[in-house]
């Protein structure tokens, strides 16, 4: 009876020894399956964050090259414009000067006037705006001081006084001050 018990118990035993390593190997084999694909995952989440991230900074770079080229286009006309200011200033003084003038006639001030009035139309169609300081107070991001003068009342003081040249803007961008007199 031992004997056979002790035989009977055995394969019993050595039974029970490969199913309880079975379930080992189906735990670590689940534990494993499981961590794999929680690396998966966390692959898979990587690569998706790395991409937005560079989808982002190429959104960016677009839309800052196009905002520069933007401004680029809008200045690009800006040194031929700061030339040609002068030009304007001088009519601006010729045209004064002939309508006070009796030496010169009637259509030859009115052809000097058409012919500024189309400049001066080409300009403002490119974005370029005179500034109105005469009697605004005096910004420095505006004007050019050029002396101070004793304010004939006292509502002028810091204010601008005379235009001595006329500044302009373009786009909304200051591209020459107008030098001013200011109340003191």
């Amino acid at each position: 009876m031992t004997t056979k018990d002790n035989l009977s118990s055995e394969p019993i035993d050595e039974n029970l020894e490969p199913q309880e390593m079975e379930s080992n190997d189906t735990e670590e084999s689940v534990e494993t399956s499981e961590s794999i694909e929680t690396s998966e995952t966390d692959l898979l989440q990587a690569e998706k964050e790395k991409y937005i991230r560079l989808y982002s900074e190429f959104d960016n770079f677009r839309r800052r090259t196009t905002k520069e080229r933007l401004e680029w286009m809008q200045t690009a006309s800006k040194d031929v414009i700061l030339n040609v200011l002068p030009v304007i200033d001088d009519m601006e003084r010729a045209l004064k000067s002939m309508e006070t003038s009796k030496d010169m006639s009637k259509e030859a001030i009115e052809g000097m006037s058409l012919i500024y009035k189309k400049l001066y139309s080409i300009l403002e169609k490119n974005g370029l705006k005179p500034m109105d300081a005469q009697g605004n107070d005096f910004d420095p991001e505006l004007h050019e001081a050029i002396t101070q003068f004793a304010a004939p009342t006292p509502d002028l003081v810091g204010k601008v006084i005379d235009e001595v040249e006329k500044g302009y803007l373009l786009h909304d961008k200051v591209i020459r001050f107008a030098k001013v007199v200011v109340g003191n």
